[in-house]
């Protein structure tokens, strides 16, 4: 039996998680958490072969807790589930021990047979991911420029280009507005814009958000 906890911030999301994987006889959900904080004190209390995770959860994020577990050695295989398309998340959250990303959007089944896979130690990539390694190897001179970012750094681009006042994006990645304001000159400096407005058309124009 695959034991697995969920940890996404939004009920309705981990429910239907939690019912597409009620109907594989080879698995079963033990434990929920709607935050990084709530997701440690879980995994201390319960065992688990698969952690299936979000990306985006309030205060810590997904990639953080990736990073935790990965310099703990955790044997836990980390499935991510994202509603961030996979050019934007997946290549970053391989890297940082993730063993397979899967959208939200895309056909549930799959993530039945992602869980099945990473549990058995294997990684599981779309077809898409597995294009993106081999461009990612072949012409590493072509990145770009906001893949040079640090989780945190484009975890702030994100949140300005939607909006997001700092002291929000402060009081969200439970930070002090003075490291959130550091964070976004970081941005600015790397990817050689001047203020708010001109990384907002660029996180337009490379789909990290919405129009």
């Amino acid at each position: 039996m695959i034991r697995v906890i969920l940890c996404d911030d939004h009920a309705l999301i981990r429910r239907g998680i939690r019912d597409t994987l009620a109907d594989a006889p080879d698995m079963r959900v033990v434990g929920e958490a709607a935050d990084y904080a709530a997701l440690r004190g879980l995994m201390r209390e319960q065992d688990c072969d698969v952690l299936v995770l979000d990306i985006n959860l309030p205060g810590r994020s997904g990639l953080d807790a990736l990073h935790a577990l990965k310099d703990e050695g955790s044997p836990v295989k980390v499935l991510v589930v994202s509603m961030y398309p996979e050019d934007q998340y997946a290549i970053r959250a391989l890297r940082a021990g993730a063993f397979g990303y899967v959208n939200k959007g895309g056909d549930p089944q799959a993530i039945v047979n992602a869980v099945r896979t990473v549990a058995q130690g294997r990684k599981y990539v779309t077809s898409e991911i597995a294009q993106m390694l081999v461009d990612s190897l072949t012409a590493p001179g072509d990145e770009l420029p906001h893949h040079k970012l640090s989780d945190r750094e484009l975890q702030t681009l994100v949140l300005i280009a939607s909006g997001r006042r700092l002291s929000d994006i402060a009081e969200e990645l439970l930070l002090s507005p003075k490291t959130v304001s550091v964070y976004r000159a970081r941005v600015l400096e790397k990817l050689q814009l001047a203020n708010n407005s001109e990384l907002t058309v660029y996180a337009i124009r490379n789909g990290l958000v919405g129009q």
